[in-house]
C-alpha cells in the first residue's frame, strides 16, 4: 500500500468515526446536522448574514435559507434586517441557540481533549499546525 493510500484510508477512518461520534450526540436532541451546524458557526462567530454562514458552512444560500428557517421557527436562531438594506437579514442565535451551542461545544472541547490526550504537547502543535495549513491551501 502505497503512502498516500494509507493516508487516504487514515483519513476516511478519521472521518467516519468523526462523524458516527457527530450523529451520536446530535441524536439525543430535536436538531438536524445540518442545523447543529449553523449553530456552531453562529455560536463560534457570531451573528453574519445569509451568505456568510452559508460561505462558513460551505453550501448554498438556498440550504442555508432552509436550515435557518428551520431553527427560527423552532426559536434557535433569529433574523434581522439591516438598517441600510432590508433586503440583507442578520442571524444571531437566540438564548435557546446559545445554550445549545455552549453544550455542543463543550462536546466538542472534550473529543479534542482526548484526542490530544494521546499525543505529546509538541504532537499537538504540528497537527495544529498542519491542520491550519490543509484549511488555508485546500478549503
Amino acid at each position: 500500500m502505497s503512502l498516500i493510500e494509507e493516508l487516504t484510508d487514515e483519513l476516511l477512518l478519521f472521518y467516519n468515526s468523526f462523524a458516527s461520534w457527530e450523529s451520536s450526540v446530535i441524536r439525543s436532541s430535536d436538531l438536524s446536522v445540518s442545523e447543529t451546524h449553523a449553530i456552531e458557526a453562529l455560536g463560534q462567530h457570531g451573528t453574519m448574514n445569509m451568505k456568510s454562514l452559508a460561505s462558513r458552512l460551505g453550501v448554498t444560500t438556498g440550504t442555508v435559507t432552509v436550515t435557518v428557517d428551520r431553527l427560527e421557527s423552532r426559536n434557535y436562531a433569529k433574523r434581522t434586517s439591516t438598517k441600510k438594506d432590508r433586503r440583507v437579514n442578520l442571524i444571531s442565535l437566540t438564548e435557546k441557540g446559545q445554550q445549545v451551542f455552549e453544550e455542543h461545544h463543550r462536546f466538542h472541547l472534550s473529543l479534542t481533549e482526548q484526542m490530544a490526550a494521546c499525543l505529546s504537547e509538541e504532537e499537538v502543535k504540528q497537527l495544529l499546525e498542519i491542520i491550519k495549513k490543509i484549511n488555508r491551501e485546500i478549503f
